[in-house]
């Protein structure tokens, strides 16, 4: 089953598109946060998006190009914009394909799948699940880049997988050993100090994106990362 992400304000033609796309056996996920479509892109994970022009805050090509930084799922624009500059303006901004207000459902489910039978016709489901969010941090799982209010760095191997184990058990606290063994196989000859210092490091890395003090020290027992960076 796919699952199509809906990003349209109008609650009518919201819930019109929803149920079109539910008689033919697609999962859908309805937009309510217009500020964070981002963010509920990569919690999501849809394998399609339903992408309106005029939005709240900000319009379709600015998401588009959002989403584009973190995913090449297939966005297809639909609007009551029907002028050649919008869809050449989709087109440029990341779309894969437009379709013009008042539209016949038959003709959405039509482009739907085609754009599905384009893109996944031999779709791997292993190879898609490249972002990881939490409270708007992004970490780019193939390219060790962390990203937090337009802010980019990219991190150690060993800085990138303390944060990644971190991150699994936000607001837990994570063993010394448990962090050890991710950092290295054999931790008999591994001192110590060293996972001081690399996560001495990491909270350096982090302050560069604006993150600060939220990693805790817990004596005798290991580290915590705490979810207030986003406060």
């Amino acid at each position: 089953m796919y699952s199509v992400m809906i990003i349209e304000d109008d609650k009518k033609i919201t819930e019109l598109i929803k149920n079109a796309l539910e008689r033919y056996g697609y999962k859908t996920y309805v937009v309510e946060d217009f500020s964070n479509i981002k963010g509920e892109f990569v919690k999501n994970s849809p394998k399609l998006v339903l992408m309106d022009i005029n939005l709240p805050f900000y319009d379709g090509f600015y998401w588009c190009r959002d989403i584009r930084s973190v995913s090449n799922v297939p966005i297809i624009f639909i609007s009551a914009r029907d002028s050649d500059m919008d869809q050449v303006m989709a087109i440029e901004n990341g779309g894969d394909d437009y379709i013009t207000k008042p539209f016949s459902y038959e003709v959405l489910i039509a482009k739907i799948k085609g754009v599905i039978r384009r893109v996944y016709g031999s779709y791997s489901e292993s190879s898609h699940n490249e972002v990881y969010e939490v409270n708007d941090l992004f970490i780019y799982m193939k390219q060790n880049i962390v990203e937090y209010q337009g802010k980019k760095i990219e991190l150690s191997k060993n800085e990138f997988i303390l944060l990644h184990s971190l991150l699994k058990n936000v607001n837990k606290i994570v063993s010394r050993e448990t962090l050890l063994e991710e950092l290295w196989s054999d931790i008999e000859f591994v001192d110590d100090n060293t996972l001081s210092v690399n996560i001495t490091r990491l909270r350096k890395r982090l302050e560069e994106v604006g993150i600060v003090d939220c990693i805790e020290t817990k004596r005798g027992q290991g580290y915590r990362l705490i979810s207030n960076w986003s406060k």
